[in-house]
């Protein structure tokens, strides 16, 4: 009798009678042996529902019994490889936000600065950007020649830049500045909730890819109530483990989680569109439109996001992260140095981005952000941390900034031991626009960011 018996479950009968063919055999077997298994857990979700409303309810269970059921139900889904993926449905307007983050703190100086102007020239000699191949732009400005891609925008009024941001809340740490950033404040005020997730409440109810980071872990500026994907290319969304047991599987979890009157109903129900939707967009490869070519770690979180943004997925938030600013030495701000490059890499990702896009970009905005500015003086070959950062806005043809240079501009007579001050605050400019690409009221805005007081900024014309 124990030669007949199915090792993969006692109720199924034995593997051979399965199928003609052993091969066929085995994957039935392995299939009914899961979706009883799964049964069985569902049924212990069951009971432990009706744990759960006796308990309420006052009917007889104890809060030992109780626990005991979820210790029990636990363990059994731990041996799911399903990750919940949560979502949400329907569709926002407002076009699109896409927030990068430049990690490590990105001198505003190497970016843009006064045009020939003694004390940089003083201060940071080898650091100055050059007059030959900058780029002018508003009230006497010079841009690094890196942005020389995003030209003809520039020239379209689609990029601004912002200098001096910053405010009182950061350090010169990078961890805490970082956060406050991402936060929207310090942590003891949002409750370590991010301001794009507080903003996801404003805009309502969304598709699954309503709101999407891009990269290996979920940024803080995301974290919160709101549905979020977390992912480093869309084809990497699915289930793991062998190709031939994906549909099986999700079948499987589907019926596992369906009727069972459980919030994690809802969230395996999303999870498994996610997963449907991202395999249909990622079943054909991706080709971006004629002569556009994405190359770089930067471009290709841009080449996702256009793929997103081009097949319908409806994101309305989105981030980037980049790291490689903090230039305590070798800074190089010159054509073929190493900030240059970076900052070129990101200039040309950008530029790339909105050329694939097309008319879809049009209500695109990307707005591009870092902990902290750096000192004005250079020490030795790079900068130290500092305060008074710049940030970087580009939007599609539907909106145009009001100038190239945006914000106040007080000068280095301004200087606080050093460094930048804070002539625009940085939540006044996240605030700014996301009122502006959202068309949103400033007390819906001024609620995203606890314990400042939004004043808005006049960014677009």
């Amino acid at each position: 009798m124990a030669r007949h018996r199915n090792p993969l479950h006692p109720e199924l009968p034995p593997v051979w009678r399965m199928a003609d063919n052993p091969g066929e055999a085995i994957l039935r077997a392995e299939a009914e042996a899961v979706a009883l298994e799964n049964a069985e857990v569902r049924d212990r979700f069951r009971a432990l529902n009706e744990l759960e409303e006796q308990q309420q309810e006052r009917r007889g269970v104890t809060r030992r019994t109780f626990f005991a059921g979820i210790a029990a139900t636990m363990t059994a889904l731990a041996t799911s490889q399903f990750v919940a993926t949560r979502a949400a449905f329907g569709a926002a307007p407002g076009g699109t936000l896409i927030h990068v983050f430049l990690y490590g703190g990105l001198d505003g100086l190497a970016l843009i600065a006064p045009a020939d102007d003694g004390y940089l020239r003083t201060h940071r000699p080898d650091l100055v950007l050059p007059d030959e191949g900058s780029i002018p732009i508003a009230r006497n400005f010079k841009l690094t020649g890196a942005f020389a891609p995003l030209k003809p925008m520039l020239d379209s009024g689609q990029v601004a830049f912002i200098p001096g941001v910053a405010d009182p809340r950061l350090s010169r740490s990078h961890f805490q500045a970082q956060d406050a950033c991402n936060l929207g404040g310090l942590p003891a005020e949002t409750g370590g909730r991010g301001f794009l997730d507080a903003l996801l409440d404003k805009l309502g109810p969304g598709t699954t890819f309503r709101s999407v980071g891009i990269g290996t872990t979920l940024p803080l500026s995301l974290v919160g109530r709101n549905p979020t994907l977390a992912l480093n290319t869309v084809a990497s969304l699915s289930l793991n483990g062998d190709r031939k047991f994906r549909e099986p599987t999700a079948n499987a979890i589907r019926e596992l989680f369906t009727g069972i009157d459980h919030p994690l109903e809802d969230v395996v129900a999303s999870g498994l569109s996610a997963l449907a939707q991202a395999a249909q967009m990622s079943a054909t490869p991706y080709e971006p439109a004629e002569g556009v070519t994405y190359t770089g770690p930067v471009a290709g979180a841009f080449k996702e996001l256009a793929m997103l943004i081009k097949r319908g997925a409806n994101v309305r938030v989105a981030t980037i992260g980049t790291g490689g600013y903090d230039t305590h030495e070798n800074e190089e701000p010159h054509e073929g140095g190493y900030l240059y490059r970076k900052l070129n890499d990101l200039a040309t990702a950008l530029a790339s981005f909105y050329t694939d896009l097309g008319e879809q970009g049009n209500d695109v905005t990307v707005m591009i952000s870092t902990e902290f500015g750096r000192r004005v003086a250079q020490t030795g070959s790079g900068t130290d941390h500092g305060h008074g950062g710049p940030m970087i806005l580009v939007t599609g043809r539907n909106k145009r900034f009001s100038s190239s240079l945006l914000g106040t501009w007080g000068g280095f007579d301004s200087l606080v031991r050093g460094d930048l001050p804070e002539f625009n605050n940085m939540f006044d400019v996240f605030g700014s626009v996301i009122k502006a690409r959202f068309d949103l009221g400033d007390a819906d805005v001024a609620s995203i960011f606890p314990n400042h007081t939004f004043t808005p900024m006049q960014l677009f014309a």
